[in-house]
Parts: structure tokens; sequence; C-alpha cells
């Protein structure tokens, strides 16, 4: 072989070579790492028109809905509520009306003839509380707003720059350092109770809420439901004392806050009998009452006596307003009631299995905190509210349902809509469900 032929054949063999690399590295790259694999998160193809389809799905109670959900919230950026609301002077009100989608006027004139008072304790979650807020708003209505004590700083600055910007909201001119199972809660409402009397506002019942509720129905639905079901008359859900909850009032309870902590504890001195024979109530600490029974808690003096009382009981809100209502010559009192009263839409872990199929979120304190397999059960409820929610970790849970009651909300109105009344320019849910 002559120089040139080797010389030839040399080069043959490197582009060979280099041909054979190139192919191999091209294969290479089309297979996937197992180890760098991204998560099976769903194509945005599966998440649909989002949230609505996939609020849809969660309504109807599809099987794969809930797994669907949960991948499609983690991969969608939750809007932020008004950062403005946070720094003092910087909150424009026009802004809060029109961006945050308060309705600012009567829906009808049946609800414009009916004003609710309403009392929300809150503590956290600011979100939580506008999406309440703004679900439960109308401008004929009134609402007192007590902030915990414990509450920080930045969180009481944020919810007074809102209020602020309406003549019908207002913080309780009291405010009680709130203990889970303690008198203040009980005397946080009363707080509330003794402003909304002496304000200028013509209210007919009073409802109270926790940051932590929704409501299911509209407000002309819950005005329906009192007038058809419980005109004149107080919703406070309960029974005679049962056996197993007297430690509640046998023995006397101290409220304990010290350095973050803040508990109720038992002490070993027993209770005196109840004042004026009373026969003791246990109940729902929620309650939808008529102006004349406030007013009448406010002054008894079997009330005030009660209230004294319960000062060192455990929980006593869930005793002190089912337990004058029962007394027949308070004003809508209902002394044969039990039960009855479709207030709140709760699941309580020893009832799973017997009125639910279980908590798809998670317990606290027995209490289900919803989760997204939840939704059908909580809109099929015939409750005027719902609780617990948590929006910091289940955000499509409060999604779907606000986005569901504000549909409600304007369909039923019989006046014309504004823009800003909106929560979404298009909508893809499945109107058949409920709306």
């Amino acid at each position: 072989m002559n120089q040139l032929d080797a010389t030839k054949s040399g080069f043959l063999v490197c582009i060979s070579i280099c041909i054979f690399i190139f192919i191999f590295l091209c294969v290479r790259n089309t297979i996937p790492d197992k180890s760098k694999e991204e998560p099976n998160h769903p194509e945005s193809t599966e998440c649909g028109f989002y949230p609505d389809e996939i609020c849809s799905a969660l309504f109807e109670g599809k099987g794969a809905a809930p797994q669907i959900g949960q991948l499609c919230q983690q991969n969608t950026q939750q809007p932020e509520i008004s950062p403005c609301l946070e720094k003092p002077g910087s909150c424009n009100c026009s802004l809060i009306f029109h961006g945050l989608h308060f309705i600012t006027k009567p829906l009808s004139a049946e609800e414009g003839n009916f004003s609710l008072a309403y009392i929300i304790t809150i503590h956290k979650e600011l979100a939580m509380f506008v999406k309440l807020l703004r679900a439960i708003y109308v401008p004929q209505n009134v609402y007192c707003i007590h902030i915990d004590e414990k509450s920080p700083q930045n969180y009481k600055t944020a919810v007074k720059n809102l209020v602020d910007c309406f003549k019908n909201i207002f913080i309780s001119s009291k405010r009680e350092t709130v203990i889970y199972g303690g008198f203040s809660r009980l005397q946080a409402d009363i707080n509330c109770m003794k402003d909304l009397v002496s304000s200028t506002f013509q209210w007919k019942y009073v409802i109270n809420l926790c940051g932590q509720d929704y409501p299911i129905k509209t407000n002309k639905e819950i005005i329906q439901y009192i007038k058809s079901k419980w005109n004149g008359k107080n919703m406070t859900p309960g029974i005679i004392q049962p056996a197993h909850m007297k430690y509640r009032t046998h023995q006397s309870y101290k409220e304990y806050v010290h350095q973050g902590n803040a508990y109720v504890y038992p002490t070993k001195e027993e209770k005196n009998d109840p004042p004026h024979n009373l026969t003791i109530y246990f109940g729902s600490a929620y309650y939808v009452l008529t102006r004349q029974f406030v007013e009448f808690a406010l002054t008894d003096v079997r009330a005030k006596d009660l209230l004294e009382w319960s000062k060192d009981t455990y929980s006593p809100d869930e005793h002190y307003w089912v337990t004058l209502n029962r007394l027949r010559d308070a004003p809508g009192a209902t002394p044969n009631a039990e039960w009855e009263g479709h207030i709140r839409a709760i699941k309580w872990k020893d009832m799973e299995g017997v009125v639910h199929n279980g908590c798809k979120g998670h317990y606290v304190r027995n209490i289900c905190v919803f989760g997204l397999g939840d939704l059908q059960w909580i809109i099929e409820s015939p409750h005027l509210f719902a609780n617990k929610f948590e929006l910091t970790r289940y955000p499509l849970v409060m999604e779907c349902l606000e986005r569901r009651h504000r549909l409600k909300v304007l369909n039923q109105a019989e006046v014309p809509s504004e823009s800003h009344w909106h929560l979404q320019e298009t909508c893809y849910f499945n109107m058949k469900i409920n709306i």
C-alpha cells in the first residue's frame, strides 16, 4: 500500500469513529435519566380550564379528581390578596372594593329589607378572612370583627386597613385574648353584641362566625331559611347536658396565658349549682339569634348571673346560648328544640361512618379540616356554613367554593351585576352542579 492509500484509509476510519460517537451521544440523550426525572405532574391539558373544570369534577365526586386537583394546585401560584393591606395608609378604598370584588349594592328587595348582623372572631390567615368577608358582605348588613389580642400587629393593621373602607364593618371596641375552651371566647361574642345593639344599624338577626368558616348558602338563601323555618325564633342546637359533659360545669377552670402559651386547665375546686335553678344544656357554640333575644341576654338578671357563673367553666359558649334559649319567656325561645337548625356543616371524627364518609383532609381537635375530596359533601349539605378550612394547606378547596358561591350569588341577583362583582372574566363551570 502506498503512502496515499494509507492516508485515505486512516481518514475513513477516523470519520467512521466520529460518526459512531455522534450517534451514540444522540441516542443516549434521548433516554430519560431516571435519577433526574421531574415529578410526574399532569400536563396542562389534564388540568383543563383551571380551576373551573377540576372544581366541577370535584363537586361531582369524580374518582380521580382529588388526585389531579392536588397536582394541579401544586403547580399553580396562588394569587396574592392585596399586599397593600399590611402597609398603613397605602390602600385605596376604591381598589379594595373593586380589586377584591365586594358586592356594593343590595341584590334584591327581599335582602335589602332584611338586615343581618355578623360577629366574626379571627386571629390568623388574612387571606382566608378576606375570602370569608367578601362572600358574606352586602351593604345592608353589619359586621363586627373581633381580633384576638394575641394576633401580631401587622395582622391587626391589615384588618383595620380593610374595615376602615366600610361604614358597616367595625372592629369590636373591647378585645380579648381568646383561649380555646375558655370564657374569653364567649366574652368576645358578647363584646360584639354590645357594640351591635348600640349601633345605628337596624339588624334583625345576628350570626357568629370564626375565621375558618365559609358560607355554603347565599345571603338570599340564608334569609329565606330563617324566614321560612325560624321566623322570630332563635337557632341554638343542643340538648340537656349529658352525663359525660357534666365535668365542664361541675368543677372550676382557669385560663392560663404566659409567654406564648395559652390554655384552660381544671382546678380541684367544685362549682356551686347554677343560679336561679337553671337547667344547663349542651350544644353548639354557633347560633342565629334575634335582636330581641340579644337585648334580653345583655339585660336579663338570669342571663347576667349565668354569665358570671360560667366564667370558670369549660367552653361556656357551648352551654350559655342554648341554656338561655330554652327559657320559655326568652324572646324567640325554642324550649322544646334539640339539634334542629342547619347552622354549621362539620365532620366530627366520632361521627365518621355515621353522618359522613370520613375526612379527606385531616383532623384537628376531632374536627375535619376539609380537603379536595370533601367538596361534594359540603355543597350537598343543607347547612348555611361549613367549618373548618385552611387556605394555605388546601387552596383549591377555597378556590372552588368561592367561585361556586359567587356564581350562585350573581345568578340569584335581581339587579344588573357590575363587572367587579365577578371573580373571573370567563367561566368554565358545569352550571348543572347545584348553582
